[in-house]
């Protein structure tokens, strides 16, 4: 019965999905006839359908040969998701004010080729700001007062990124100016919240991604915690090791020491439906430690927090709502989650929400930024 619900809801899904392109596709049609008028309807749509569908045909199981196709076909697609967005929210309108005008009798003859032009460069000025949004990194700086000691008279600097997303879109050369801003810091920890990976391990693998992340450099190590995408990616165990191999700790429900503080990494809320030990409470994980010691913990999607708070977390860092990346959808993000960006106070708890460093789907972002978060720690 569930595989069978599964199945209609991504049949629904991919309907529905349709004819939204169908819609699309046919105002594209009606500009594109207007600026010429000798289009080939056929050809048009065999291309837009090609493009508008890129993102699931990606997905499929290429041959070897044909897998640099399915790595363009995913580039393509990312981007166009990004104008999907874009002509679902601006349409409609476009369609509402052709009706008004209608109603009115108004002179509508040029109405198609004059708004079309108008959207267009719309969605053009909104790829070009979205693009630097999300490869232009900005840091947000903490500054947090414990009532607990830490060792030496300095501040603790940590550096923290979630949401790397490595992989076909986001690779190497975005990754490095992360490394090159981090070390900059010269962070005492380095701290990596979930989502290194963008599902697949095998971008990774074959760009020697590892090769720039063993670049950073911390006096007292770098941890990281698993997101969701690592989860579904299924190369758990692997991703491991090769983050073991340049340094890299992940922590799957574990506790580490470092630099007098105690670094707690919770499995992704997602180990609950897709690991078979499901993931420990965060009471469980700080069972007898020292809470006299500062605790700062990460968990990749930002839940929880009462719990965190009643156990006894100082600090909690998450990221995973990339703070809708888009706009509007950051509206939904501040209605699902408590906090989806930036940072609260509860109780005896300090709570930062990153809006992550790289992006997924489109590298396009509004009303939010590719950011690294910089933490001053030390005693209140």
């Amino acid at each position: 019965m569930k595989k069978l619900r599964l199945i209609v809801s991504i049949a629904a899904g991919i309907m529905l999905l349709g004819i939204i392109n169908v819609y699309i596709g046919w105002h594209v049609l009606r500009l594109l006839t207007e600026w010429f008028p000798e289009i080939n309807a056929g050809v048009y749509w065999s291309v837009f359908l090609l493009i508008a569908f890129s993102y699931l045909i990606c997905r499929l199981p290429w041959p070897a040969a044909l897998r640099p196709v399915g790595r363009l076909l995913k580039v393509i697609g990312s981007y166009y998701l990004a104008l999907l967005q874009f002509a679902i929210i601006l349409l409609p309108v476009a369609d509402l004010v052709y009706a008004i005008l209608s109603l009115a009798g108004a002179d509508i003859s040029g109405y198609a080729a004059e708004a079309g032009t108008v959207l267009v460069i719309l969605a053009a000025i909104f790829m070009l700001w979205g693009s630097r949004n999300a490869w232009s990194t900005v840091l947000r700086v903490h500054s947090l007062g414990l009532p607990k000691p830490f060792e030496g008279k300095e501040p603790l600097k940590i550096a923290v990124a979630s949401d790397l997303h490595l992989g076909d879109i986001v690779g190497n050369r975005h990754l490095k100016k992360m490394v090159e801003r981090m070390n900059a810091m010269k962070p005492d920890i380095i701290l990596l919240a979930g989502d290194v990976l963008d599902d697949s391990l095998e971008p990774f693998v074959r760009n020697r991604m590892s090769e720039q992340l063993s670049k950073l450099k911390a006096r007292y190590g770098i941890y990281a915690v698993l997101g969701n995408h690592e989860y579904y990616g299924g190369d758990i165990e692997e991703y491991t090791e090769l983050m073991g191999a340049i340094g890299i700790r992940v922590l799957q429900d574990e506790v580490a020491e470092a630099a007098g503080v105690y670094i707690v990494g919770r499995k992704d809320k997602t180990a609950e439906s897709m690991d078979s030990e499901g993931r420990k409470s965060v009471a469980s994980l700080l069972e007898g430690l020292d809470l006299s010691r500062p605790v700062i913990m990460m968990d990749h999607q930002p839940t929880g927090f009462d719990a965190a708070a009643a156990a006894g977390v100082d600090v909690l860092l998450s990221g995973h709502t990339h703070r809708g990346q888009i706009a509007p959808i950051h509206w939904i993000t501040r209605r699902l989650f408590e906090l989806d960006w930036g940072y609260l106070n509860k109780e005896n708890l300090h709570v930062i929400v990153s809006s992550g460093f790289g992006t997924w789907g489109p590298p396009i972002r509004l009303a939010s930024r590719s950011e690294i978060i910089g933490l001053s720690l030390s005693t209140s």
